[in-house]
């Protein structure tokens, strides 16, 4: 099968599009030809320095999200149809053949049916961005009523957070970085945008609450915005954090004290299946109801997987980013 791999961590120079050998399904996988590949930022960052510092593996296919047709199925699999069109996660988690391939196997629980109403390349962006913006905002309970603070509301994460805590019955208000981002989560039905690089930005959002903080913060840099929670934060509220920048990052300890507040962690690719399912459920309810709305900011072909990921760590576009497999 065609494929892109690397053989040793580096920039995007390491990126190398060939053949490799097709992948067979053992007992309980699925086999599913890819058409589309999302490409996230861990993509690239993983390609850049590993995961635990190192490559792991001696080759690998880049890309946990994709989505595509079943081509074939293990033994004891059941559920699927060959043809079915579907949506893949954690494909190049904790293993070394992702999703930018023209095939991947993966085990049953990894593969879900893509809903009526959602192509292929929007199946691609689901995996991390949307499983992660439906955890986020459901891990700690009801948010009906509460105001949450979406950080980076123009990313693919933070796009689909906003939409779904609209969907949960939260006022939301998001951190952009200019005005254009702004105008996009407002479209997306934000209660309110603040431009973070304006030195006046905490200000404008406690004018928006009133001087009363927000119930929550779904953070994407903690190493960034830290130090900022004992300003924004209500007394008894809740950060919860699925990104940073740095590894290092400082929060003002004493106010989380005194306010009694909650921080809060997880990474996406560790969530169970019942948590999965759940997030699958409500993608499902959101597509069928007309109110997910998946923005491609570009696609690539196979070939250009060098220039995608570049894409991705420049960072200067709004949606997603994905490689098309035809």
């Amino acid at each position: 099968m065609k494929a892109a791999f690397y053989t040793e961590l580096g920039g995007p120079e390491v990126l190398q599009v060939g053949e490799v050998e097709t992948p067979e399904p053992a007992a309980g996988e699925v086999r599913v030809r890819i058409h589309a590949s999302g490409v996230n930022p861990s993509d690239w960052k993983a390609r850049y320095r590993g995961r635990g510092g190192g490559m792991g593996y001696d080759l690998i296919i880049p890309h946990s999200d994709g989505a595509g047709i079943i081509e074939k199925v293990g033994d004891g699999v059941s559920g699927f149809e060959l043809g079915q069109r579907v949506w893949v996660l954690n494909a190049q988690y904790l293993r070394p053949l992702g999703t930018a391939a023209e095939y991947v196997v993966l085990p049953q629980n990894l593969v879900l049916p893509l809903p009526d109403g959602a192509d292929l390349n929007e199946g691609a962006c689901f995996g991390i961005p949307f499983l992660t913006a439906y955890r986020a905002l459901t891990m700690e309970g009801d948010i009906k009523g509460q105001t949450v603070l979406i950080q980076g509301g123009a990313g693919a994460v933070g796009h689909y957070l906003i939409q779904i805590a609209k969907r949960l019955g939260a006022t939301v208000l998001s951190t952009v970085s200019s005005e254009e981002k702004a105008a996009y989560v407002t479209d997306a039905a934000a209660d309110g945008a603040l431009i973070y690089t304006d030195k006046g930005y905490v200000a404008g959002l406690l004018e928006a609450t009133d001087g009363a903080g927000v119930d929550r913060i779904i953070e994407v840099n903690l190493s960034g915005n830290g130090l900022t929670y004992g300003e924004v934060l209500k007394p008894g509220g809740t950060v919860i954090v699925y990104g940073t920048n740095d590894p290092v990052a400082q929060v003002p300890a004493m106010d989380f004290i005194r306010r009694g507040a909650t921080l809060k962690w997880f990474i996406v690719y560790e969530i169970n299946d019942a948590q999965r399912q759940a997030g699958a459920a409500m993608l499902n309810e959101m597509v069928a109801d007309g109110e997910l709305v998946t923005t491609i900011a570009k696609t690539f072909p196979l070939d250009e997987v060098r220039a995608s990921h570049e894409t991705v760590e420049a960072a200067k576009h709004i949606g997603n980013v994905v490689l098309e497999i035809p």
